[in-house]
């Protein structure tokens, strides 16, 4: 038999689950984040996983990885200073956002800062005149 891991690492808690290649089984885990050093979370708790279903490491044909400590850093404006790469037309999407105030007629609102500053963002061209894995170029639709 053969399995899956996947391991999401989360600022407070790191989830895995185990899935049987065969049958679709899944187990789950879940523990406390280490923060200090996220890996020493991830090599206990899968450890921890695979010895209470009985399955051996080199079983584990995939290992999947997904994160939000990145998110979550730009998010508390914690680490390295962060940059943005758009879409050219796109700089103050930050800014303008979908124009939506949680309150419509508080004439006093105040905005928190953008996640990234004005001058941390650029513009880059895009070709928008194809469609990906095609050949022709896309027809504007007539209405």
């Amino acid at each position: 038999m053969s399995y899956r891991l996947a391991i999401d690492i989360g600022g407070t808690f790191t989830d895995f689950a185990l899935v049987e290649d065969r049958s679709g089984d899944v187990a789950i885990y879940k523990q406390l984040t280490t923060p200090i050093d996220p890996s020493l979370c991830v090599l206990d708790g899968a450890k921890k996983l695979l010895n209470e279903k009985g399955v051996s490491f080199e079983r584990v044909q995939t290992i999947i990885h997904g994160t939000t400590l990145v998110t979550n850093a730009v998010i508390e404006r914690k680490g390295a200073r962060a940059a943005m790469i758009t879409t050219k037309g796109f700089r103050d999407i930050l800014d303008i956002g979908n124009e939506r105030r949680y309150d419509l007629f508080d004439l006093r609102l105040v905005f928190p800062a953008p996640l990234i500053p004005r001058g941390r963002r650029f513009e880059i061209k895009e070709r928008l005149q194809r469609r990906f894995g095609s050949k022709k170029a896309a027809q504007p639709q007539q209405a």
